[in-house]
């Protein structure tokens, strides 16, 4: 995760602890809640206050075996144009409330590392704590992702190269036929080319569990089965590419990804379709100020008869801007969130926001604030 965060805000520094015979230990976390606001709903406008996050992480990161384990809760990450934010939830991975556990081996002296357990998909720029992110909002592309998931990782570093191949159980399905690849080259301080890939290698089928929701893990009332959640998720063939330019206290990222599932009358997919993702990510820090302002542009088109993001053959643009302050531990930001449908209908059948369930324009904002460790 620390790989994929933004520079608008730190994230937990952690504080190290004595471990006794397992040596020295790291221990970081946060918890952050926030108010939100959104329109354009049918019963709107909506307003309320959710926690987002509540995690504690204990690592160990040096010696031949280590380890990570994260546990609490988490849901602070919001895609804007998805209506009202869902509250945080211990019941959205099969594994419950541990978020991420796993084990690495770290052979001394070789430029490579094994891991194995719950952890972190290796695809996209966004994090799945909005900590690490310069905006709580995240967009279309993080929203189609892979997330959390049990795996076998090995990562390779050398120089300025490094790659990372995993082999697991896709978007949580417990079926094991998913492998996630990313590649990075670090041209120098300021430059970083990252380029990702996620597939499956087989067929998921459309009783397998997939990721649950705040009414439990395991429900089909929740959309816990590929089939209810989207079998073209599961299915999937995912390739992408993200570049990190730095200059002085600006940060810049490009990011361009397309997801496609093919046909396949067992899953009930009777078309190919897709999903193509394009978004610039941007955050500023004000030098010798505890102020930030991050943000993002993207735009998104489906193609096919899926509902990748907001509906079959949806087209969008949005954005986010996010004015930040942190103090040491204690962080707050203000997230305002725009999604517009250029196209939004389907053989003939309109779809989107609004009492009519029609309009193509939603705002989301939020006032969030957290404590990190």
């Amino acid at each position: 995760m620390a790989g994929h965060s933004a520079k608008a805000m730190n994230g937990p520094q952690g504080m190290s602890i004595d471990g006794g015979p397992l040596g020295s230990l790291n221990l970081s976390g946060g918890v952050d809640g926030y108010g939100y606001l959104v329109n354009n709903v049918p019963k709107g406008p909506l307003n309320g206050f959710n926690v987002g996050n509540a995690l504690v992480q204990l690592q160990k990161t040096s010696g031949i075996l280590q380890f990570t384990i994260e546990v609490g809760s988490n849901g602070g990450a919001i895609p804007v144009g998805t209506g009202k934010p869902p509250q945080t939830s211990i019941n959205q991975f099969s594994t419950g409330p541990l978020f991420a556990g796993y084990v690495t081996i770290a052979p001394p002296d070789m430029p490579f590392t094994i891991s194995a357990g719950q952890m972190s998909s290796l695809e996209g720029y966004e994090a799945g704590i909005d900590w690490y992110n310069a905006s709580q909002f995240t967009t279309d592309i993080w929203a189609v992702e892979n997330s959390q998931n049990t795996a076998v990782e090995f990562a390779y570093n050398h120089g300025p190269a490094s790659a990372t191949i995993s082999f697991g159980d896709g978007y949580n399905t417990g079926v094991f036929n998913f492998l996630q690849a990313l590649v990075t080259y670090t041209f120098n301080s300021s430059n970083v080319l990252s380029v990702y890939y996620g597939g499956n290698l087989g067929r998921t089928g459309l009783n397998a569990k997939t990721y649950g929701n705040v009414c439990g893990y395991g429900k089909a009332s929740c959309n816990a089965t590929v089939g209810t959640y989207g079998p073209y998720f599961a299915n999937s063939q995912m390739f992408g590419a993200y570049y990190s330019y730095t200059t002085g206290n600006l940060n810049i990222v490009p990011e361009v990804q397309y997801v496609y599932a093919k046909e396949d009358h067992q899953l009930g997919l009777n078309q190919f379709s897709s999903n193509l993702g394009l978004a610039l990510f941007g955050d500023y820090s004000f030098a010798n100020t505890p102020y930030s302002i991050g943000g993002w542009v993207e735009y998104e088109d489906s193609i096919g008869p899926d509902a990748w993001f907001v509906g079959p053959k949806s087209e969008g643009v949005g954005l986010a801007v996010s004015p930040t302050w942190q103090y040491k531990d204690v962080f707050a930001r203000a997230n305002a969130g725009y999604f517009y449908l250029l196209h939004n209908s389907f053989g003939g059948v309109k779809y989107g926001y609004g009492s009519s369930g029609t309009a193509r324009g939603q705002f989301v904002g939020t006032l969030e604030a957290g404590v990190l460790f």
